[in-house]
């Protein structure tokens, strides 16, 4: 898939919006503070430098040390803006043009759209690119498939994922519902396939890392419970995902595949993507790197 044009990346703006803005706007803030700081303290170097040789005098410090000192401070002011434009700008593309590119990989992952008559978005994250991404491929096939985008109790937040779905001509594949992650209100084997984009590690959060842990692996085990045999699921998640592919496969699903290391939010994340057995399967599933993620 190509990268995405920067038209399309406005009409994604214009459409999702984005989410937690503030950080955003906080390490712009942070960035430009510290960009003047170093403007102000390479205009005033000597300056400084002399301060520093009247405070390092009292401590019986070489003089030359102040001007080292003073340098020094400066630089790290200097890449401490730096680093802070680039998280900005690496939030601001991951929140949403980063989220669309993976949420179409995440579909493509997906062989066999025709066949799909119900599918499940577990998180419906931001205002809902991925789900909408499933809607569309559905709508594409043409079929009378439905897909569920499932998320906690905001319901503000779902109210502005159906207004986008109505605004990309979708919503009649749309549905959404709220409740607990890690108890999903749905019959064992309801879906023939389930997605979830940067969630699961929201599971437990403010939890100790144990407890946190274990309501990650309670969702995830929730992911298989409600996936049909032979159905499909893909999670693309940070830091979290080799403690996913483990518990995968403990529930022995076959054709695990992790993909190469994308950055998004200054951490690491990946896509896992599984089939559950339409059968019971004896031994260790293989796992492999899928670099179609790429």
């Amino acid at each position: 898939m190509g990268k995405t044009s920067s038209k399309e990346w406005t009409r994604i703006y214009l459409i999702y919006g984005m989410d937690q803005w503030q950080t955003f706007v906080f390490l712009l803030c942070q960035a430009v503070l510290f960009s003047i700081l170093s403007v102000l303290y390479l205009h005033y170097f000597n300056q400084i430098s002399t301060l520093f040789e009247t405070l390092l005098s009292i401590a019986a410090v070489h003089r030359g040390a102040a001007r080292f000192v003073a340098g020094f401070t400066g630089s790290v002011t200097a890449l401490s803006a730096l680093c802070l434009f680039y998280a900005a700008a690496n939030f601001f593309y991951s929140a949403v043009p980063l989220h669309s590119e993976m949420a179409q990989r995440m579909v493509d992952t997906v062989d066999e759209w025709s066949t799909v008559r119900l599918a499940l978005d577990l998180g419906c994250c931001g205002r809902g690119i991925l789900l909408n991404a499933l809607a569309a491929r559905l709508k594409k096939e043409g079929g009378s498939g439905r897909v569920i985008g499932f998320s906690g109790p905001n319901k503000a937040r779902l109210a502005a994922t159906l207004r986008a779905a109505k605004v990309e001509g979708v919503e009649e594949y749309v549905t959404c519902r709220t409740g607990d992650p890690t108890k999903l209100p749905f019959l064992d084997g309801s879906f023939h396939v389930v997605v979830s984009g940067t969630f699961l590690h929201t599971a437990g959060r403010g939890h100790r890392a144990e407890v946190a842990a274990a309501e990650r692996g309670r969702a995830m085990t929730e992911v298989v419970r409600v996936l049909k045999e032979g159905g499909v699921g893909v999670v693309w998640d940070l830091v979290h995902v080799p403690e996913y592919v483990r518990r995968l496969q403990d529930m022995k699903m076959e054709d695990i595949r992790v993909s190469e290391r994308v950055t998004a939010f200054m951490v690491s994340s990946h896509v896992v993507s599984f089939r559950k057995p339409t059968q019971h399967v004896h031994g260790p599933p293989e796992v492999r790197l899928d670099w179609r993620f790429c």
